[in-house]
């Protein structure tokens, strides 16, 4: 049987495209006296390309990025039109960098696709030239659209 007839098959689709962000000025949290400091900073973003939408996140980062060493999550909601398909999603980060090595993590958060973007998943690869956030979303939906 070809794999491609079976019903569980599921398609993968690749968006490309670039990004623009604004990262809002870091908020001290309250932590115990003496802990690591943690801070908040919002996103505001807008993807072009493939994707054609405005997102909304929150980031939480602790360490010392100055000297190389820390890690931050995000949470951020994106609106508009992926490759024709009207909805929202949204995608969760994680990030860890160690004595300059970086590992960054951003998928697709399960069950937040709505509209025609329903039952969406995947992950965003993302690299920066220039200044320029530029995206790969490799994403698949539950029902193999």
């Amino acid at each position: 049987m070809n794999a491609s007839a079976s019903p569980t098959t599921q398609t993968t689709h690749t968006a490309r495209g670039q990004f623009s962000v604004k990262i809002g000025v870091p908020e001290a949290m309250a932590v115990p006296e003496g802990a690591t400091p943690m801070f908040r900073r919002s996103l505001d973003k807008v993807y072009e390309g493939d994707l054609q939408a405005s997102a909304r996140g929150e980031m939480l980062a602790a360490g010392q990025p100055q000297t190389g060493s820390a890690a931050y999550t995000a949470l951020e909601s994106i609106h508009g039109t992926l490759q024709g398909r009207n909805g929202s999603f949204a995608l969760a980060h994680l990030g860890l960098m160690k004595a300059g090595s970086q590992d960054l993590r951003i998928a697709i958060a399960p069950g937040s696709g709505q509209g025609e973007l329903t039952g969406i998943s995947g992950e965003l690869l993302l690299r920066i030239e220039a200044g320029v956030h530029f995206y790969e979303l490799n994403y698949r939906f539950a029902d193999g659209r």
